[in-house]
């Protein structure tokens, strides 16, 4: 992490394309949702559990506009699965009738959580269920803490229960952050210990692993701590290692940062080998004074789980990777919530909540975007050409984002931005990097090679990215008059017409609903 800078035509329905209800012909779009069990069938209109002659009649008045329908109605309504009740789908409901095809069956939504795209990475802390964190708050003999918490304070602030009271919310802890953000499928736990190192500050600089102090203090702790109780998810690998040492060590050689354990990988400590280990000298200023502490550390286990970092890499000025009233997120600034891709990525969403839109469905496809932070928040996905199995590929990705819950330290830090609630689209091309020692995400920062040193494909753009209001509100259109609302070129630029127009019809309360239209 780096410096931040603070068949008839008079009766027509159109509704959202569901994930559960893509289109067959759809055939690269080759991500799907588990099926539930079987509630019905498409074609029985009345609901009465069985395709009959009544569900004929039923669907005959409504298209002659003799009789309305109740939306449950009108899904089980539209047989060719077009976002449309009309004529066709009278004409299959009759096929059904006479034997010659038979009725689709309609599923329940899943309740699961997306198993976690991000675990074939090379990350080490679990995203999903518990996850554990040893926190060593390290001093030096000639580098001391100004103010010095004891192990008990800092799991309170580490490890708290959530507190919107607490004047460092939505930092007032890690574990309530991260549970509010995972929508409580994350259960962050650990313990916190003290340690003074046997050198002073300057024996275990320039030395960018830390491993002389990290092997220091895994040594001189392995007798007194049983490392099994850090390993949440049971895969024989620490799931993460803090180590915070005093700010007055300088940022020159303790800025924050974090990585795969550098010495020697057949190392292990009561049989469990070293995970991710982060490094820095955010500190505890006070027990009322701890948001930055615990603001950058979370960005850092963003890192221990495997996303990368959205700010750019190398010497230019501005280094910021998302800008404007859209641009804030954890693993840009650590001022916010994580944005849509990286819950994406990180398996932060139930089944239900992820909507793709249909590219071979050349009707209107209208959805409902919720409150992202909130446990019902959800997302749009609008696929390029195809989208992986395992959501790494490139899509843009609309999601409705607000100064709530996680967000709620924005409206103080970025003052001058009025407003911070509305749609947000990125543009994501999170493609993977299959090299020989670990997979990686092919244009995460400081990928100059793949990016273009920033200036081609990278892993998440907002569009239009520019410092204004770049959050779009009822009534806005997002087309391809809009900078950066365009997919990659063979080049990596954005250049290539969507051939899409979004609009933004409306927001009531937790929920916007948008349109998704061929041009």
């Amino acid at each position: 992490m780096k410096k931040l800078i603070a068949a008839a035509i008079s009766a027509t329905v159109t509704f959202g394309t569901a994930f559960s209800s893509l289109s067959a012909k759809a055939a690269d779009i080759r991500f799907k949702v588990p099926q539930g069990d079987i509630i019905g069938y498409v074609g029985d209109v009345n609901g009465s559990g069985k395709v009959d002659v009544a569900d004929l009649l039923l669907l005959s008045s409504y298209i002659t506009g003799r009789k309305q329908l109740e939306d449950d109605m009108r899904e089980r309504s539209d047989l060719d699965e077009d976002g449309l009740v009309d004529g066709f789908d009278l004409t299959l409901l009759r096929q059904y009738l006479l034997g010659e095809i038979p009725p689709d069956p309609i599923y329940s939504e899943t309740e699961e959580f997306l198993e976690p795209p991000i675990y074939p990475l090379y990350g080490s802390l679990p995203s999903h269920d518990d996850a554990k964190l040893a926190i060593f708050y390290v001093d030096f003999p000639d580098c001391r803490y100004s103010y010095e918490p004891s192990t008990d304070e800092i799991e309170r602030i580490a490890f708290g229960d959530e507190d919107s009271r607490n004047k460092n919310y939505p930092f007032e802890s890690m574990s309530a952050f991260y549970e509010r953000s995972s929508k409580g499928i994350m259960d962050l736990d650990g313990k916190a210990f003290r340690y003074t190192a046997k050198h002073d500050k300057v024996y275990y600089e320039n030395d960018a692993w830390k491993i002389k102090l990290i092997d220091e203090i895994m040594a001189e702790n392995d007798k007194n701590i049983d490392f099994r109780n850090f390993d949440g998810d049971k895969d024989g690998v620490i799931d993460a290692i803090l180590i915070s040492v005093p700010k007055a060590a300088g940022d020159e050689e303790w800025w924050p940062c974090a990585g795969g354990y550098g010495g020697n990988n057949v190392t292990r400590y009561d049989k469990k080998y070293l995970g991710h280990i982060i490094t820095g000298n955010a500190e505890i200023n006070s027990l009322t004074d701890y948001r930055y502490f615990n603001s950058t550390y979370l960005h850092e286990m963003g890192h221990c789980m495997g996303l990368p970092d959205f700010y750019l890499y190398g010497d230019q000025e501005d280094f910021e990777g998302l800008h404007g009233s859209a641009g804030y997120a954890l693993m840009d600034d650590a001022t916010a919530d994580f944005i849509a891709v990286s819950k994406l990525q990180l398996g932060w969403y139930r089944y239900d909540q992820i909507q793709i839109y249909d590219p071979d469905n050349d009707s209107d496809q209208t959805f409902t975007l919720t409150n992202a932070q909130t446990n019902e928040g959800n997302c749009l996905i609008i696929p390029y050409k195809y989208l992986d199995n395992n959501l790494q590929s490139e899509y843009m990705i609309l999601e409705f984002t607000s100064l709530d819950a996680n967000n709620k330290y924005v409206k103080d830090y970025y003052w001058w931005r009025n407003r911070g609630n509305g749609i947000r689209v990125l543009h994501v091309d999170t493609s993977l990097d299959n090299n020989f020692w670990y997979r990686s995400y092919n244009y995460a920062s400081g990928n100059d090679e793949e990016t273009d040193n920033n200036n081609g494909r990278r892993f998440v753009r907002v569009i239009d990215d520019a410092e204004k209001d770049n959050l779009y509100h009822t009534g806005a259109v997002i087309d391809g008059n809009i900078s950066g609302f365009h997919w990659y070129d063979d080049n990596g630029r954005q250049t290539v017409d969507t051939g899409l127009r979004i609009t933004v019809d409306s927001h009531s309360g937790n929920s916007y609903i948008v349109t998704v239209s061929k041009v």
